[in-house]
């Protein structure tokens, strides 16, 4: 190797994986923000009165627009480039979690709610674009870990700092405050980010094809039929876990704020771990030399097996409740960050963001129904402990439909979508 290439190549590392924590910091914000309503609720509703099933419906207004402007938002994001589309994904995102501040009454809160909803369906899309772009296949699982922990950043450190600006400042601020973060990180991102050239060049004669595809030739495949049912059931629990657990802990176990800001950020820092170490040992077995079918199975499979342990939650003291909470989000975030993984590791570049908004789609749709199921039976006298047992059993469902439906895990090949588009 030259020496003009050996100074290139760190340089190149050194980016790669700067755009990387980039989109890890936004993936952080944006769940700071949905996280600021759950948190908060029990402030807000000394302002604005909320039962069970209002609440449900504060879920369903943003993961409705989340789930249509997660599929559109990925399809958008193909055809703008990553810059520009997330440029302003988070610009929208950032300005409506600042509209909550704003809010007077019910109907301003679902309005705020979905506003965000459709700001922040394009985040994963762009998230899998910049790993499509700038990582190579073996450390995909890796990058994407890391860009998914930062669901766990921003979950771990919205209670403590929700909790201390509500103490302090009062409910409006927290979103006045969150706004604010994800404009300063607009500015960050228009002044540093730029497209790779040299991104999938294994696939290049494949996403010459991939273009002539409509959105609709994408929704007919069945890998990504697969991996949108498999995200809808695992996003079904997940959703659950992430709006309701900050209220099951202040109506249930008799929590306050001061106990949910000591307390509640733990099982999401779990989440965290099990993201990166997830990703991290799918990568390790790929590295080892074994098939990218078994090293994302493998690691799907055993993430799910463990999930089941939130069936015990209403069961136990305060103390193994949070310890089962945390292993749950621990394998639902291994299993997340690897089904985020798939579309770049199946898919030309050109199709990623498409398939992606696709999978998050399926995901949020779930989430939107199982949340409104929720509130139903809550509101009809049906305890948590029903509701825990079902959500227990989601991700094994999703991983035997990719087991026996998805078929085998591989990067298509231009043969592949020209018999695709022969057939349609």
């Amino acid at each position: 190797m030259s020496e003009a290439k050996r100074t290139i190549q760190p340089k190149l590392i050194e980016v790669q994986w700067y755009f990387v924590a980039m989109v890890t910091a936004a993936i952080a914000i944006s769940y700071f923000d949905r996280q600021t309503l759950p948190v908060a609720i029990s402030a807000i509703q000394r302002t604005i009165p909320l039962n069970d099933q209002q609440f449900s419906w504060l879920q369903f207004s943003f993961l409705i627009p989340y789930a249509l402007l997660y599929a559109a938002g990925g399809r958008m994001l193909d055809v703008l480039g990553t810059r520009r589309g997330l440029l302003l994904i988070m610009l929208w995102w950032s300005i409506a979690c600042a509209l909550h501040g704003l809010a007077m009454n019910f109907a301003f809160l679902m309005l705020a709610r979905c506003l965000l909803g459709m700001g922040e369906g394009g985040a994963f899309p762009a998230a899998a674009r910049v790993v499509a772009e700038w990582i190579p296949l073996h450390q995909r699982s890796t990058a994407m870990g890391i860009i998914n922990a930062g669901t766990a950043i921003g979950s771990v450190l919205a209670p403590p700092l929700i909790g201390i600006v509500l103490l302090t400042s009062g409910w409006r601020m927290v979103f006045f405050a969150a706004g604010a973060v994800g404009i300063a990180w607009v500015i960050w991102w228009s002044v540093s980010y730029r497209g790779s050239n040299t991104a999938s060049i294994d696939t290049l004669d494949a996403r010459l094809v991939a273009q002539q595809l409509s959105f609709l030739d994408i929704v007919s495949m069945r890998k990504v039929q697969v991996l949108v049912f498999a995200k809808f059931m695992s996003d079904s629990a997940w959703y659950f876990y992430l709006f309701w657990l900050p209220k099951y802990l202040y109506d249930v176990r008799g929590f306050d704020v001061k106990h949910v800001s000591y307390y509640a950020w733990i099982p999401y820092a779990a989440s965290g771990v099990g993201s990166f170490l997830g990703g991290w040992l799918s990568s390790n077995l790929l590295s080892r030399g074994r098939s990218l079918d078994f090293s994302r199975k493998f690691v799907l499979g055993l993430s799910a097996l463990f999930m089941p342990v939130v069936m015990l939650v209403p069961h136990v003291p305060v103390g193994w409740a949070l310890m089962f909470f945390s292993i749950a989000f621990f394998c639902q975030q291994s299993w997340s960050g690897l089904i985020m993984t798939l579309p770049a590791d199946i898919f030309p570049l050109s199709a990623v963001g498409s398939v992606s908004g696709l999978v998050g789609f399926g995901g949020a749709i779930g989430g939107a129904i199982f949340g409104v199921v929720a509130g139903f039976l809550l509101s009809r006298g049906f305890g948590y402990g029903m509701l825990f047992f079902i959500v227990g059993t989601f991700h094994l469902i999703g991983f035997l439909a990719i087991l026996l439906l998805g078929g085998r895990l591989q990067p298509l090949r231009t043969s592949d979508l020209l018999q695709i588009e022969s057939q349609l």
